[in-house]
């Protein structure tokens, strides 16, 4: 389906006859044995690849037209997510066929789809995972939720109307309730071991596993790579954050209203320090959108993924935070002189690497290979707080909070 409009006839409800969709599974023999050995970026390595915003990156093949690596199963289904069609991205080693796995689920970040992350699909399931990419409605290869327009009544109670798409919009608690039903579909899945299932995101998606993990208690590890989980506003990346917070509301009252319709497909939206994002937030959804005070109730294993040089927000306010309130085993790893989009990047296999070495340590039943040996009988409880790095020249900007300290919640508007 694609954005635009669409007469339909209908008999009372509005009814979309979604496609059925072969399950075509691609099988390829797996040579050799024994855990992935993952390499690790190396000062003086390989040229630095650069640090670039996957959502910016257009020409990704589709799910179904995807042909993945040698060695590496792969099948593309759907799910319905309140009543969207989402498309899912289903990557193991070949040779695993008909075994239930440990399975990660993983969604993208702010503007990307799930075609941006099959390269950390393919790496975690060469360590030995089944995973599950999907795509928020709108967005890549889901559907988008449809609106009526122009709606007439018909013979016999029928209507005819026209029909829009919402697609490329940012709105995070329809996300989170994405991954809500996309945990609910795996768990079906019959390669599955719903007892062994963890959740991978990162930036805004790093933001959601929080709040998954800490409403489903059936989460068993979690990754957060490059951690946004408060985007409510906060100098200095809001220069006034109380206005930020006036003008979302007002454009939610346009919304309510009918005044004004949803943002345009992968609108460009302003990212304080950072540049401008793909993707404007829907009214004011951003602005009271704060994962990071659930965090206290994650008690499944957390590892946290940060970038030193973080410039889009502080990783005091989000990731440093969240790690210090979750309840269960924790890590931190902070990539010495990173960016955030470097995640993506030159970073990305060291990225890649501590998210399967946590898996193997919380998801692997004994005995299973790991990339490295696993230590079991103590849980981690890393520290969360080393020395802040603020972005160049954030420390001269009112409000920046002494080397990133969270601002209290009664303030952090005005």
């Amino acid at each position: 389906m694609k954005s635009g409009f669409a007469l339909l006839a209908c008999a009372g409800v509005l009814v979309l006859a979604l496609p059925t969709f072969a399950l075509a599974r691609t099988t390829i023999s797996l040579g050799g044995g024994g855990p992935a050995q993952l390499p690790i970026p190396l000062n003086g390595g390989a040229p630095r690849v650069p640090a670039i915003d996957p959502a910016t990156l257009q020409g990704l093949s589709s799910a179904r037209d995807y042909r993945p690596p040698e060695g590496i199963g792969f099948k593309a289904t759907d799910f319905l997510s309140e009543n969207v069609r989402l498309t899912a991205q289903w990557f193991w080693a070949a040779g695993n066929e008909g075994r239930k796995l440990p399975t990660v689920i993983v969604a993208p970040g702010w503007g990307a789809t799930a075609a941006n992350l099959r390269q950390d699909a393919v790496d975690l399931a060469r360590a030995g995972y089944l995973v599950m990419l999907f795509d928020y409605r709108g967005w890549g290869d889901s559907d988008g939720r449809v609106m009526l327009a122009d709606k007439r009544p018909a013979a016999d109670g029928a209507f005819t109307a026209q029909v829009r798409e919402l697609r490329g919009y940012v709105d995070p608690w329809e996300q989170v309730e994405d991954w809500f039903n996309a945990f609910s579909y795996a768990v079906a899945d019959p390669m599955v071991d719903a007892g062994r299932i963890g959740v991978l995101g990162s930036d805004l998606s790093g933001g959601h596993v929080i709040d998954v993990a800490a409403r489903e208690p059936r989460v068993k590890a979690l990754v957060s790579e490059v951690t946004s989980a408060d985007t409510r506003p906060y100098k200095p990346y809001q220069p006034n954050p109380a206005k930020a917070v006036a003008d979302a509301d007002a454009a939610a009252s346009r919304i309510a209203t009918g005044e004004a319709p949803y943002p345009a497909d992968r609108a460009r939206v302003p990212s304080g320090q950072g540049g401008d994002l793909v993707g404007a937030p829907v009214g004011a959804k951003a602005v009271r959108w704060a994962p990071v005070e659930q965090a206290n109730e994650v008690t499944a294993p957390a590892l946290f993924v940060l970038a030193q040089k973080e410039e889009l927000f502080a990783n005091t306010n989000n990731g440093q935070l969240a790690c210090e309130r979750v309840q269960g085993p924790r890590k931190m790893v902070m990539l010495p002189n990173s960016t955030h989009y470097d995640i993506y990047g030159a970073e990305r296999e060291r990225a890649v690497t501590a998210a399967i070495d946590w898996f193997d340590r919380y998801l692997k039943p004994a005995g299973a290979p790991t990339r490295v040996p696993v230590n079991r009988k103590e849980p981690e409880r890393g520290e969360c707080n080393p020395p802040p790095l603020p972005p160049a020249g954030e420390e001269k900007k009112d409000g920046s909070g002494e080397g990133h300290k969270a601002q209290p919640t009664s303030g952090r508007f005005n």
